[in-house]
């Protein structure tokens, strides 16, 4: 199944004191670089926000509208740009998520209109999730303008949704100090 990827890469950090979050390193790659990995069966790569060093030639850049929307204004941007039929969304703060793990959303997909992980405290992961492109555009029109709508908003106007679990450790996202701390004790472990 042909698939393309969004990667969100804006944000203002505030937590980590405005740091770029791509750049950040654990287990001796940068985030941009964990998440371009588990993406490297995509089409086509979207990155909305500042484009990660090293991200492959099929990337295309662009900027959400206007600038610091948040992840739903930008998501929104980016499938300006998707061209195939499926689309993963990660956002670029995801240290472990793999190709594994986005194989196993795009399969558990099957006929729904979408495919997001489950944390352990059983809290849907919007951030990290495969959808049929089609769904998504339409749930994006009938919001209308997304810029600061939450992610949450989105996932009411979406039908049927796979809740996966059994993904663990793939939705983490490392928005602390406290968080890149975990994450690097958790690589070299």
């Amino acid at each position: 199944m042909n698939y393309d990827a969004i990667v969100l890469t804006g944000g203002s950090a505030r937590r980590l004191g405005g740091a770029d979050k791509a750049g950040l390193v654990v287990g001796g790659r940068t985030l941009g670089q964990r998440v371009a990995a588990a993406l490297d069966g995509a089409s086509r790569l979207v990155v909305v926000g500042p484009r990660p060093a090293g991200f492959p030639a099929r990337t295309v850049t662009t900027c959400e509208s206007p600038p610091g929307g948040g992840p739903v204004a930008a998501v929104a941007a980016g499938m300006a740009h998707v061209i195939a039929p499926t689309v993963a969304v990660l956002a670029v703060d995801l240290p472990f998520v793999t190709a594994e793990a986005v194989t196993a959303l795009r399969e558990a997909l099957g006929t729904a209109s979408g495919a997001i992980p489950v944390d352990d405290d059983g809290r849907d992961q919007p951030l990290c999730s495969v959808w049929r492109s089609a769904a998504l555009r339409a749930a994006l029109d009938a919001m209308g303008t997304p810029a600061g709508a939450s992610m949450r908003r989105l996932l009411a106007t979406v039908a049927p949704i796979v809740r996966l679990r059994g993904l663990p450790g793939t939705w983490f996202d490392c928005d602390t100090p406290a968080d890149i701390a975990a994450a690097q004790a958790q690589a070299r472990a």
